[in-house]
Formats: structure tokens, C-alpha cells, sequence
């Protein structure tokens, strides 16, 4: 049984290596793992498509989903009784495609803030909820050569999906991005910078940038993702983990799903895809959700694991609580989400560079 995935760390492999080895005791199939590289892994997919050379087991960016099951390519779970029964809702719909499930995601990821609480402490700062709370917060918290906020802008798909928690939390829409609800979102990210409690370099930062000067005692508080764990303890830098602030008191966050999903490529071979079922239901099950959560500062994607796994993992909590107001990007556009996406960080750096007024910026933006 061949099971394809992108390359990731070693302590990526390993923990996954451990999960398969579980599944493979338990259903009593044997995988035979095929790491691709991670450059280039959607083009090699849709090679496989084309030449119906596809593995058995595949790993999918959830985003990726709706465009390979588009061409047929990918079998329904439920031909095999393979359900999502329990996982939260964003999570389910990631995974699906014309109302039907073709993939389990097992674990997530997402962006939340992360706050030195030192220098929160010294500043006498609380730990902000609200935008207002944000911008307060971050004025107080820039001193010297230390700014209170810091988060990426840049003109890629990571300038979007730091976005995104403001804009969507904000009621803004992708499938129209001049609005104002992300008018408004912007305008905070815009207030920030002209207020000179965030740098103007967050133009052109990625989240590893960002984290950096979160580490170097640049910024108190920054927009970020679990995958900086490991640089973060490995600096000794104090932080803790909250959920990213709501517009206003009370209201949802809304952040962007990432991770990936489990599919079974339909090969033909029915008895070949049954067992393929068999080790997918495996990989989502509650404990390889656990393990990998674990193992890989993610969070499981079943509701009914979260209380228990934040228990163990305090620091994931921030993460953990936003879990079922994730949504992917791709669940209402599919593949035309990359135009949106450009249009959103097309608008973010007009605006920030003072271009154009929020409303604007995004009006031009959609037009382009």
C-alpha cells in the first residue's frame, strides 16, 4: 500500500513514521511511505491524475483538495463508510467537495498572538481580546526599539493569511473583498503602522521575519503560527499563546485552516481502496489525532479531544480555542481563491504605503 506525502522535518517523519507503524498493527495493512518534496508537490499530483499513476494513500493540503477531486480523481469516504462524524465544521467542509467528504484531516494548524509577557508585565499591559484592546496595548508597548505589534503584510499568500482572522472575524468576504467590513479590518492593521506601534517593514516581512524580531525583543506581541515552537524555546524567549483578538467584545474569530488531508486516490481497484479507507479512518482516529497533535504542535481536529489535549499542551490553547471558527480558504471559492488572495494583499499594501484609503485600496484591487 503506498502512501505519498510531502517531505517534512525530521521529527515530522518521525512522529509520523510512529502513527503508521500504529495503523499498520491495527488494520493490518503495510505502508510503504513515498516522501515527494515539497516544491513542486502539487505539479507532481496532477502529473499522477493525468498519467493514472496515483498512490493509494495521499496527502493533500486541504486547499488542494477541491481541485483534485474536481477532476475525479479522489474516491468519496463514504463509499467505504469512512465518516467526519465530530469534526469540527470547517474541518469537514476543507475535506469536502460538492457536499461530499474526500479527505480527513486529522490535525490543524492556524494563526494566533503570541505576547512576551514580560514585557507585557513591565508595560503593566493586559493581554489584549479586542481591536481596541490590540491598538492600546500595542501603543504602550512601544518603547525604544521595540514595537507592541508586529505581524506580516508582505505582498504574497502569507501577507493574506495573516489577514485573514481580521478580515473574516470582521465579517468581510472573499467573494467580495470591497467592502466595509474589510475596510474596516484593514484600517486597524493601517492605524497600527501610522501610529508607529507596528513596523512599516511589516511590508515586506514574512512570518519567519516576524518571528525574528519577536525573538530579538523587536516586538512584544506578533501574529504567528505554532510551526516557530521549536525557534522560540530553542531562544529561551518568554511567550505565551492567546487567541487573536475579536473586533469586538464577545464576537467570533473566524482564522484560516491549514494543514493537511488524507484522500483515497480512486486507482480502480476497489479491494486496494477499501484497504486504503481502512488506514485513513486509522490516521484520524482519536489516538493518532493525539499523537500527532502532539508530536507536531498541531491541534486535533475532533471537538470532543480538545479539552483533554489542552490539558497536556497549556501552550496550544490559544490555537486550540479557535479550532471550531476555523475555515479554509479555499470552502467558498475553491481554485479561484488565489485571485481573491491576491486582491487582499494587493489592497493591504496599498493602503499601508498610503496609497488609498482602505475602501479604496480594496475597490482598486478588484478591479485590477
Amino acid at each position: 500500500m503506498v502512501l505519498q506525502r510531502p517531505a517534512g522535518s525530521t521529527n515530522d517523519t518521525e512522529v509520523y513514521d510512529a502513527v503508521f507503524a500504529d495503523c499498520e498493527n491495527t488494520t493490518g495493512v503495510t505502508i510503504q511511505t513515498e516522501e515527494i518534496p515539497s516544491d513542486g508537490y502539487l505539479a507532481k499530483i496532477l502529473q499522477q491524475v493525468s498519467s493514472k499513476t496515483m498512490p493509494d494513500i495521499l496527502m493533500l493540503d486541504n486547499g488542494d483538495l477541491p481541485q483534485i477531486a474536481q477532476s475525479g480523481a479522489l474516491a468519496a469516504l463514504s463509499d467505504f463508510g469512512v465518516s467526519a462524524d465530530g469534526f469540527a465544521e470547517g474541518v469537514v467542509a476543507a475535506s469536502s467537495y460538492e457536499g461530499e467528504l474526500y479527505g480527513i484531516q486529522p490535525v490543524a494548524n492556524t494563526i494566533a498572538l503570541f505576547v512576551n509577557p514580560e514585557l507585557l508585565a513591565a508595560a503593566g499591559v493586559e493581554v489584549p481580546t479586542t481591536w481596541d484592546e490590540l491598538k492600546t496595548a500595542s501603543a504602550a508597548l512601544t518603547q525604544g526599539e521595540t514595537y507592541g505589534m508586529a505581524f506580516s503584510a508582505a505582498a504574497t499568500e502569507e501577507g493574506t493569511f495573516q489577514f485573514l482572522p481580521f478580515f473574516w472575524s470582521n465579517g468581510a468576504d472573499e467573494a467580495d473583498v470591497a467592502s466595509p467590513e474589510a475596510a474596516e479590518a484593514l484600517q486597524l492593521w493601517v492605524d497600527l503602522v501610522d501610529a508607529g506601534a507596528a513596523s512599516e517593514s511589516v511590508l515586506t516581512w514574512t512570518q519567519a521575519d516576524v518571528n525574528d524580531q519577536f525573538i530579538a525583543g523587536k516586538a512584544a506581541m506578533m501574529v504567528n503560527g505554532p510551526w516557530q515552537f521549536p525557534s522560540l524555546d530553542e531562544a529561551a524567549v518568554p511567550y505565551e499563546v492567546v487567541a487573536i483578538p475579536a473586533p469586538r467584545a464577545g464576537e467570533e474569530i473566524v482564522s484560516p485552516l491549514g494543514g493537511e488531508t488524507w484522500t483515497v486516490p480512486n486507482t480502480g481497484d476497489e479491494a486496494s481502496m477499501a484497504s486504503a479507507a481502512e488506514v485513513v479512518a486509522c490516521l484520524a482516529s482519536d489516538e493518532s489525532q493525539l499523537a500527532l497533535a502532539e508530536g507536531r504542535d498541531l491541534v486535533p481536529t475532533k471537538v470532543s479531544l480538545t479539552d483533554q489535549y489542552v490539558a497536556s499542551n497549556p501552550k496550544m490553547a490559544g490555537f486550540a480555542v479557535q479550532v471550531p471558527g476555523l475555515r479554509a480558504r479555499t470552502a467558498k471559492l475553491g481554485a479561484d481563491y488565489t485571485v481573491a488572495s491576491q486582491q487582499i494583499h494587493t489592497a493591504i499594501q496599498t493602503a499601508l504605503t498610503g496609497g488609498a484609503e482602505p475602501l479604496a485600496a480594496f475597490e482598486q484591487a478588484a478591479q485590477s
